[in-house]
């Protein structure tokens, strides 16, 4: 299997060092000292040679030597010429060590690097360490102790800080790797190659801004789909964002909306620096919580108390044992022990009494994890109740956190859980918020893995009829809709809307209000007015045809003595939304940068400003998505019975929210979009004022993105499915492939003969690891892309029933290579469905779609022994060639 492009930047086994002399006088670049430092004292592993950009041999010399990665600590205006060097030695990558290199200089660098072949990472930073490696080419401190852990930071400053924290608190690292502003290699760059590691275990990421959405969520996503990340990020207070902008030269964006990406792509946010590593040290333990719910056991009601407020603070549930357990585990208790809801063990408790109390809530289904609390008795061994927990089997099903109070009577205790690698803290309400990261941690893998299609399974919306309305719109020179515009625009896609109508006149007015039927209400309609408030421009509750026809001539000289600019079209008659208990909501659409367009939904109504209630998701959405937004807002409780309300119809509101993920996907003009009030009760949701805000859509571009390039997340491309007639009969479906196909893609990978394994992945394992498995069923299909062949299987089961099971039978993938205009594909069918034309077809598949994206050149390596594919592959048209760098490959390549 090839390795990943930056492995010799990070896995070198041989490094050329660009540095001046440790006892230079000139010190206008003190990374050269050290850096030499930092490398001599690691000790690294591999071939090290020192080279100078001004005595470095001849041509001759240096096309015999090779290095895999060049470290380059100079003076800036020598940094050229020694990437030059760098790439007659056949580097591919090379670290520039710097800082204070400005944005010109360093996209000269870039452009230097690119022009060479190299991967830059730098300048302005402070370097990277690989502990296992013994390799430290970083000015951030020692070189750290080797760990399953990653580090990624935005800042040297905090980097060093928290590789002196992590020595004190037996934290080891795969890598450490500092970035900073300007940098070739970007966050997304090192997390991809992270997600691939098989050394890192759980990433923890410091972050200040990002310069492109796309490609980070894209990372994120694959990096936190294969491990766990936890991510640091600075700049939550305006202050702090421009600060952070200033600092990191990226884009920071909302804080709420950088929330919602982070939990749509699976990682867990942190707010503080120790809560990052108590984070990443319990999600590298890689439990597997069901839920919320926190059962807390403790020798002291007061900490147990503690615990149980912050239970309730951060939106967990305490896990209170059931009759069943608590019937089982009293006998085995103190006298004075309560299980009523924490399961507190009283004073008297030992070791026995805390182990059984651990065994009986791992047991319980109502619980979904043990926090263990000891505080100290007079008498009582803390290092005896600690020994008892380390007893407990592993892996446990549950995670179980420990929370040793107080010091030095406990310090004993608390070595021995650390020596266990089972989290324990100082304080309850840690221990608690490390849990929280927890359950926040697979909740939000349940939204990872929700790839929705850009148009839902709804009646299919007019599109055309809505560009064709923005477009009109744009070429008046208008960027707000009017009311009327607005909600065509929402009929377009279906969103009931109150019926309106347009009156140019009083008379008009007035005979509209009497065919719609009273009360009424009637609203300015104008192009330069967005908040009809703000201009008395609102009436409600117009009771009469007389009282219409006043209060059209009322509202036109309020808005001409308030608004003498504006443009008055007329003023619009809508009759007045009839339910009495009907809850007023908000939905509606933000544009970040660089996050793009954000779906908003919260309360409604004329106080939606002051009650601030806003929850977010990035589209696309699905039913699922749609609920979960619903369910983080305020709001949420009061959809239900309420106050003698009955609950409203839960369908019709995600219904309205399908609708408008549909718009953000379909219409890229969308900037902004307030649908306020909605208006919904039991029997449906109905939109009762919209304003809409419309921009130019950026240039399409080429493939399947060209719809879609405005979202942070691609929707799934289901245009590439098609049936397919097998030859010798039968039929299957290729698609591209999606995350809940992982179950079917490992079964496919088992039932495939070792020889077909081996022509795949030239490896001998027998399934595919979690980590792979991951990479491979959730993809960002703008760069990547897997077609699988699926076919559906019919068993009788013993009771006569007829099950129909799906099952995938064949593979084609590509994978963009790091120049972003080739792509290296594979292909692998079922032993079972071989010669019956699925090679071909699966490849023309992936072939297309690779053509749409606008890539030039697909390339693959294919073992020299495995005839049957290289005969296809030149019936196909592809080039066969010897692969140099190794005989037992042959190099096929064709021109897209």
């Amino acid at each position: 299997m090839q390795k990943h492009y930056l492995t010799p930047l990070f896995v070198p086994t041989s490094i050329a060092v660009f540095a001046g002399a440790i006892r230079q006088a000139e010190d206008d670049n003190w990374h050269s000292t050290a850096i030499r430092h930092a490398l001599e004292a690691g000790g690294f592993e591999g071939t090290l040679e020192y080279l100078d950009v001004h005595t470095s041999g001849t041509l001759g010399d240096l096309a015999q030597a090779r290095a895999d990665l060049a470290i380059i600590a100079l003076p800036s205006r020598d940094i050229p010429a020694a990437l030059g060097i760098a790439a007659r030695l056949s580097c591919r990558s090379a670290l520039v060590v710097s800082s204070g290199i400005g944005a010109e200089e360093a996209a000269e660098l870039r452009r230097v690097a690119s022009r060479e072949g190299i991967h830059l990472l730098g300048p302005n930073s402070l370097g990277h360490q690989r502990p296992a490696l013994r390799l430290n080419a970083s000015t951030v401190g020692a070189l750290a102790a080797a760990g399953p852990l990653a580090l990624v930071s935005q800042s040297g400053a905090l980097t060093a800080a928290m590789l002196d924290w992590a020595r004190h608190n037996a934290v080891g690292f795969s890598s450490v790797v500092s970035l900073g502003p300007h940098t070739a290699l970007n966050i997304a760059d090192v997390l991809d190659f992270l997600a691939d590691d098989s050394e890192t275990h759980s990433i923890v990421v410091y972050l200040e801004g990002i310069s492109e959405a796309r490609p980070f969520i894209s990372a994120l996503r694959s990096a936190a789909h294969a491990k766990p990340v936890v991510v640091l990020k600075a700049g939550r207070k305006p202050a702090g964002n421009e600060a952070a902008h200033t600092h990191s030269a990226a884009t920071v964006g909302s804080d709420d909306v950088f929330e919602a990406a982070l939990r749509r792509a699976g990682a867990v946010r942190v707010r503080s620096f120790v809560e990052l590593f108590s984070a990443a040290m319990c999600l590298a333990s890689r439990y597997r919580p069901v839920g919320p719910r926190l059962a807390i056991v403790t020798n002291g009601g007061g900490p147990g108390v503690l615990a149980a407020d912050w239970v309730n603070e951060i939106g967990l549930h305490l896990g209170k044992l059931s009759a069943e357990s608590v019937e089982k585990l009293k006998p085995l208790l103190p006298t004075h022990a309560t299980l009523t809801d924490l399961v507190d063990l009283s004073e008297e408790a030992g070791a026995a009494h805390y182990r059984s109390a651990i065994d009986v809530a791992a047991a319980d289904k109502q619980v979904d994890g043990v926090l263990a609390i000891y505080s100290p008795k007079a008498g009582a061994d803390a290092a005896a109740v600690a020994q008892t927990l380390a007893e407990v089997p592993r892996p446990m099903n549950k995670p179980l956190l420990a929370c040793w109070m107080g010091d030095a009577t406990v310090g004993a205790g608390r070595s021995v859980l650390i020596e266990s690698s089972i989290p324990t803290f100082r304080a309850p309400e840690a221990a608690v918020g490390a849990f929280g990261n927890i359950a926040s941690f697979y909740q939000n893998q349940m939204l990872l893995q929700q790839t929705p299609p850009p148009l839902s399974a709804l009646a299919k919306p007019d599109i055309e009829g809505a560009r064709l309305l923005i477009d009109s719109v744009l070429a008046e020179r208008r960027t707000v809709l009017t009311e009327m515009e607005s909600k065509t625009l929402l009929s377009s896609f279906h969103i009931p809307i109150t019926r309106t109508m347009l009156a140019r006149s009083a008379n008009e007015a007035m005979m509209i209000a009497t065919q719609v039927g009273f009360p009424v209400a009637l609203k300015i309609d104008s192009p330069d007015i967005s908040h009809k408030s703000d201009v008395e421009g609102v009436a409600l509750n117009i009771m009469n045809g007389a009282g219409a026809r006043d209060m059209f001539n009322e509202l036109m000289e309020r808005v001409a003595r308030l608004a003498p600019t504006a443009h008055i079209h007329g003023v619009t008659v809508q009759k007045m939304a009839g339910a009495r208990r009907g809850r007023e909501i908000y939905v509606g659409l933000v544009t970040d940068d660089p996050f793009g367009p954000v779906i908003v939904f919260g309360a409604g109504g004329t106080m939606i400003e002051l009650l601030n209630d806003r929850a977010m998701e990035l589209p696309p959405l699905n039913q699922f998505l749609a609920r979960r937004l619903i369910e983080r807002s305020r709001v949420a409780h009061t959809l239900r019975e309420w106050r003698g309300a009955s609950p409203v119809d839960m369908e019709a509101l995600e219904h309205v929210l399908l609708r408008v993920s549909e718009m953000v996907c379909e219409l890229p003009e969308l900037r902004e979009m307030d649908i306020n009030p909605i208006i919904v009760d039991e029997s449906g949701a109905v939109a009762v004022d919209a304003r809409i805000v419309v921009g130019s859509s950026p240039q399409a571009v080429s493939g399947y993105a060209r719809g879609y390039q405005h979202l942070a997340i691609l929707p799934y491309p289901a245009r590439y499915q098609r049936e397919c007639v097998m030859r010798g009969g039968g039929t299957c479906t290729i698609r591209p492939v999606h995350p809940d196909d992982a179950d079917m893609l490992q079964n496919f990978v088992r039932e495939l003969s070792p020889e077909s394994r081996w022509f795949r992945f030239v490896s001998q394992f027998h399934e595919l690891p979690p980590s792979m498995l991951s990479r491979f069923t959730l993809i960002d299909y703008d760069r990547d892309m897997a077609l699988v062949a699926v076919v559906q299987e019919r068993s009788v089961a013993d009771d006569g029933t007829v099950k129909e099971t799906e099952s995938i039978v064949g593979v084609s993938r590509y994978a963009t290579n790091p120049d972003k205009a080739s792509c290296e594909f594979s292909l692998v069918v079922a032993d079972t469905h071989k010669r019956k034309g699925l090679g071909s077809r699966l490849m023309e598949g992936i072939m297309d779609v690779a053509r749409d994206k606008g890539l030039s050149e697909m390339d693959g390596l294919v073992l020299s022994s495995n005839h049957d594919m290289l005969k296809l592959m030149r019936h196909i048209g592809f080039t066969v060639k010897q692969f140099p760098e190794d005989p037992e490959f042959r190099l096929v390549t064709y021109s897209l």
